[in-house]
């Protein structure tokens, strides 16, 4: 510990005493939308155009089809504007938007009817129907095997629908059942509806530990 008296003087301004001071540290913190450009930005940056002209210039089809391929900007720039067919907008803070992810030379010729766009999982596990259990705990681990998760355990004591901090899976107690029946909505469907997403509520298919679903 350095006196205060050595900080006094010539010697507060020597190397040697500053060096051995203790140094303050400041620790920023920015929200991961800071990239986002504010309304009273004077210079904002120009609009990307993420669909390439480039597009609109026929090429062959290879044999895929008869007529070559084409599209017009103004066409992909309307199938662009959701983010997943079942999902409008991004459902992180840290995911671009497709007009701003879905820029640049990797997207060169990118007829859009034949991209892949699969589902937002946020939306897919919300059709999951719930789990009915005459437990007070749950166990889940998403199936089991490569696919799954380390298993948790589940607290279902509550009047609620309790969900897989993993895989999002609900559970609720056979106690609840008419209470919960009786809200006006739920964030997860009571019963099967039959969608496509579903998943059975029997997961595994043998009980080996790296056995698939």
């Amino acid at each position: 510990m350095i006196p205060q008296s050595c900080l006094r003087g010539p010697l507060a301004r020597s190397p040697r005493i500053l060096s051995n001071l203790p140094r303050q540290r400041y620790y920023a913190t920015s929200d991961r939308t800071s990239d986002r450009v504010p309304t009273n930005d004077p210079s904002p940056p120009p609009p990307v155009q993420n669909v390439s002209d480039s597009n609109a210039v026929p090429i062959s089809a290879m044999g895929l089809r008869d007529e070559p391929l084409q599209e017009l900007p103004e066409d992909s720039e309307k199938q662009r504007q959701m983010q997943a067919p079942n999902r409008s907008e991004p459902w992180s803070r840290s995911q671009q938007p497709r007009e701003r992810a879905m820029s640049g030379p990797r997207f060169e010729q990118t007829i859009m009817h034949l991209q892949p766009q699969p589902q937002a999982a946020i939306e897919l596990i919300h059709k999951q129907p719930v789990r009915w259990t005459k437990q007070r705990v749950v166990s889940c681990d998403g199936g089991g095997g490569p696919l799954g998760h380390p298993r948790i355990f589940i607290n279902v004591d509550k009047p609620q629908i309790n969900w897989c901090t993993y895989c999002g899976l609900p559970f609720a107690q056979e106690h609840h059942r008419k209470m919960l029946q009786s809200l006006p909505s739920t964030t997860y469907p009571l019963e099967p509806q039959g969608a496509v997403g579903e998943v059975p509520e029997s997961q595994r298919v043998s009980d080996e530990p790296f056995a698939p679903r």
